[in-house]
């Protein structure tokens, strides 16, 4: 059985705290929902804020809802060298030591000395897609892509099984880009 698997593409973004969005927006502010994302519960949001390295910045990052207990900005390693900051390769959410930046918003700015990742390539899934692919979570696989003249299989991709998500493999505008990967873009999965 080929085990395949949509592949989408991220692009730069933001996770905010509540308490760094009503710095950046003002207390009591709520994220306004743009649309849904693939992930049940996630969506983009009509709300951006500009992220300052060392170097430049990004003047409009789309912020990803809902708030999280901490707040998180996934560039692609280009991105993250383009406007000097120093950005870990990581999963979602594992913030310690990674990299700082400046976020503005229309109403402050806040100062993070940790929370730029470049987010590991990965696959969610439930733990029945888990289970029907002979995979468990954390492990890591391979993926292979074919498309026209730039076919490539990506390795250290990691599982995350749970039953909260729907099965989507995420990976960078860098890794898209090297792939020619194109909306409704099918990976193969392999041990």
């Amino acid at each position: 059985m080929a085990k395949t698997v949509l592949v989408e593409t991220s692009a730069r973004h933001v996770h905010v705290s509540k308490e760094d969005l009503a710095v950046l927006f003002g207390e009591g502010y709520e994220l306004t929902k743009k649309k849904d994302l693939s992930q049940p519960g996630q969506y983009a949001c009509e709300e951006r804020v500009q992220v300052i390295g060392a170097k430049g910045s990004f003047p409009a990052v789309s912020i990803l809802g809902p708030t999280r207990p901490e707040t998180q900005v996934e560039l692609s390693a280009g991105d993250a060298r383009s406007i000097g900051v120093k950005a870990p390769i990581r999963e979602s959410g594992d913030v310690e030591g990674s990299g700082a930046c400046k976020l503005v918003g229309p109403c402050g700015e806040v100062e993070l000395d940790k929370g730029v990742i470049v987010a590991k390539r990965h696959i969610h899934m439930t733990t029945a897609d888990a289970a029907a692919y002979g995979l468990k979570d954390k492990q890591v696989v391979s993926v292979k892509i074919e498309s026209d003249g730039r076919s490539l299989v990506f390795g250290d991709v990691v599982v995350r099984a749970n039953d909260s998500y729907a099965l989507a493999m995420h990976i960078d505008t860098d890794e898209s880009n090297a792939a020619c990967v194109a909306p409704g873009t099918y990976g193969e999965i392999l041990d």
